[in-house]
């Protein structure tokens, strides 16, 4: 099923997210619909804040970038099959020199920036079945993770950019919290009376 994403300014996103255990209520179908949700919106990730649920655990589908042709082959291959599910993540290590790529967010739409990150990322996790995993990411695949951990943090993209920046994108944040956008897929978004 696919779920309304929730829009900037909703205070669902900026919640420190709880922990779950595996008898989280109905946790496979929420699952499976937060990926329907992400590709439906043609998405690489989606956080369970941004479909209202202030929990840790986050999706992500990397293939879309298996395209990009400055990629290696075996980097479009790891990528074209990289779609995990992230529970109870916590992030252990950043590492490498920071590179700046354009983000956008779905709960911020029409807002894009570029963002820096750090290409290498070392996370414990648990996956669907509730088995632990520690693992090392890098490129792409590492900074979609650290998006989409940020957003169970409470965090979004637009803390990680300059005042000025933050500034020239005043008024279409405050378009998404005044519900004066329209994007192609399906959103809860505030308005002045709230939601």
């Amino acid at each position: 099923m696919i779920l309304p994403i929730v829009g900037y300014g909703d205070p669902v996103l900026r919640k420190q997210c709880e922990e779950i255990t595996k008898d989280y209520p109905n946790i496979n179908e929420v699952i499976e619909n937060m990926f329907e949700t992400m590709n439906n919106a043609h998405g690489v990730g989606l956080a369970a804040p941004q479909v209202d649920l202030p929990i840790r655990l986050f999706v992500v589908d990397c293939s879309p970038f298996a395209e990009d042709e400055d990629l290696t082959k075996e980097e479009q291959d790891f990528l074209k099959d990289f779609k995990k599910v992230f529970i109870n993540a916590k992030i252990l290590k950043e590492g490498g020199e920071e590179w700046l790529f354009n983000e956008g967010c779905l709960s911020i739409p029409g807002v894009r920036e570029d963002v820096s990150r750090k290409p290498n990322v070392t996370i414990e996790y648990l996956d669907e079945n509730f088995q632990k995993h520690t693992d090392t990411f890098t490129g792409f695949a590492a900074r979609v993770i650290q998006h989409e951990y940020d957003h169970i943090e409470g965090v979004l993209f637009t803390d990680r950019i300059s005042s000025l920046k933050k500034k020239l994108n005043n008024k279409k944040l405050q378009n998404i919290i005044d519900a004066k956008v329209r994007p192609d897929y399906k959103m809860k978004l505030m308005n002045k009376k709230g939601r």
